[in-house]
C-alpha cells in the first residue's frame, strides 16, 4: 500500500498544534461542562477512535479526513489517559510522565527492532501503522503528563506556560537546521506541540480574570474545529501534504500550474 501518513509540512504542524488544543478543550467540555464524567467521556471519546482507526487501517493510501480525524480523536483520548491516572486514580505528574517517557522509549525499540526505521515517510505496511498510531498515542498522553506537571511546578498563568514549549520546538527547530537526525527532531517536536496545543486551549478558553482570552472551552473547540475543517478540505482538493510521487494525478496538474513537481 501506499504511504498512509501525509507529508511533513507546515500544514502538518498547523493541524497537528490544532487537534492538541482540541484534545484539552473538547475534553473538558464533555467531561465538565456537559457533565459526563471523566469514565463516561473516555468510554465514548475511545470507541469512537477504535472505529476511526479501523477505517484509517483498511484505506490502502492516505487519506486527510479519516487520518486527521483519527488525530483528533486520539488526542482527545490520549488527554483523557492521563486525566483518569491523575484525577480517578491519585497517580502523581511526574510519575505519569517518567511511566509515558518509558512506554514510548519500548515503543521505539520494539518498532526499530522489528522494521529497522522509525520514519513516518516508510508507513506502508499494516505493522508499521500499527507503530506509528500507538506512538501517537503515547506521545499525547506523555504531552499532556509532562505538560501538565510542569505547570505544576512554575505555576505559570495561561498565557505564559505557552512559551516554554514554544521555546523548546524552537530549540529542535534550530538543532534539526544544524544537521541533527531528522528522525529524532520530528518526534521530539511532536511530542512538544502536545503542551503547546494544550496550553495554547487553556489561554483561550480561560477566564480573563484569570490571564485567559474567555473564549471558554466549547468556544476555543469550535473554532479549532472549523479551522482543521478548513485545512483539510483545503488539503484534499489540492493534495500539497501527500508524499513526493504517490498521487500522479495530482503531480501532472502541478507541473502544469508550476513546471515542477512538489
Amino acid at each position: 500500500m501506499l504511504n498512509k501518513v501525509p507529508e511533513v509540512t507546515v500544514y502538518f504542524w498547523i493541524i497537528k498544534i490544532l487537534c492538541t488544543t482540541v484534545g484539552e478543550s473538547f475534553a473538558d467540555y464533555v467531561n465538565e461542562t456537559l457533565g459526563f464524567g471523566l469514565r463516561n467521556t473516555t468510554v465514548v471519546f475511545s470507541l469512537a477512535l477504535v472505529a476511526v482507526l479501523v477505517a484509517q487501517f483498511r484505506l490502502r493510501r492516505y487519506v486527510p479526513s479519516v487520518y486527521w480525524l483519527a488525530v483528533v480523536l486520539i488526542s482527545v483520548v490520549g488527554t483523557l489517559v492521563t486525566d483518569n491516572l491523575t484525577d480517578g486514580v491519585g497517580v502523581p505528574l511526574w510519575l505519569s510522565t517518567v511511566v509515558f517517557a518509558v512506554a514510548l522509549a519500548a515503543v521505539f525499540a520494539v518498532w526499530y527492532a522489528r522494521e529497522r526505521t522509525l520514519s513516518i515517510h516508510s508507513i506502508v505496511t499494516t505493522p508499521r501503522e500499527g507503530f506509528y498510531w500507538l506512538t501517537v498515542l503515547v506521545t499525547f498522553a506523555l504531552g499532556t503528563a509532562a505538560g501538565d506537571w510542569t505547570l505544576e511546578l512554575t505555576g505559570w498563568s495561561a498565557g505564559a506556560s505557552v512559551l516554554l514549549p514554544l521555546s523548546l520546538i524552537g530549540a529542535v527547530l534550530a538543532t534539526w537546521k544544524l544537521g541533527a537526525g531528522p528522525v529524532l527532531c520530528f518526534w521530539l517536536a511532536y511530542i512538544l506541540t502536545r503542551p503547546l496545543g494544550a496550553n495554547i486551549g487553556d489561554f483561550l478558553a480561560s477566564a480573563r480574570d484569570e490571564g485567559g482570552v474567555g473564549l471558554g472551552t466549547l468556544g476555543t473547540s469550535v473554532l479549532f474545529l472549523g479551522t482543521i475543517l478548513a485545512v483539510v478540505v483545503y488539503l484534499s482538493i489540492t493534495h500539497r501534504d501527500r508524499i513526493e510521487g504517490e498521487d500522479p494525478s495530482a503531480e501532472r496538474s502541478t507541473v502544469a500550474v508550476e513546471g515542477r513537481t512538489v
